[in-house]
């Protein structure tokens, strides 16, 4: 498996585990009886809950375009130390921007989100040339 496959792989498994810890926030504060109900009036989740809910969101829209860069890489044969490098960029900005999104790391959650979507772009621009 190539490295970049691997930080993709390590970032699907963070996504699993980012998803594990909003689903525990979000039960604790909606409570286990609207939890595993219909759900027909919405909750608007706040707090801890509700940035962990962002946090995964904006996960779900970052992983995308990885992907499409990772199966880029990885399918024209361009996967180089520099392509490996972003991917890992990406994966450890991914890791940062959970903490720093929980915890309200203002401007650093930015500073962070835009370090991963920079070493995306890169491994896009680096199977073009």
């Amino acid at each position: 498996m190539t490295p970049e496959l691997t930080a993709l792989t390590l970032a699907a498994l963070l996504q699993c585990a980012q998803f594990l810890a909003y689903s525990v926030a979000a039960n604790l504060q909606v409570g286990p009886k609207y939890a595993m109900g219909p759900r027909d009036t919405p909750r608007q989740l706040t707090g801890l809950a509700g940035r962990l809910q962002r946090a995964l969101g904006n996960h779900f829209e970052g992983l995308i375009l990885f992907t499409i860069a990772v199966a880029v890489v990885t399918f024209s044969a361009q996967a180089t130390t520099f392509t490996a490098a972003c991917a890992f960029t990406y994966l450890a900005a991914r890791v940062l921007y959970i903490p720093a999104y929980a915890l309200g790391w203002s401007p650093w959650r930015s500073v962070i989100w835009g370090i991963g979507w920079a070493a995306t772009v890169l491994m896009l621009l680096a199977a073009l040339f």
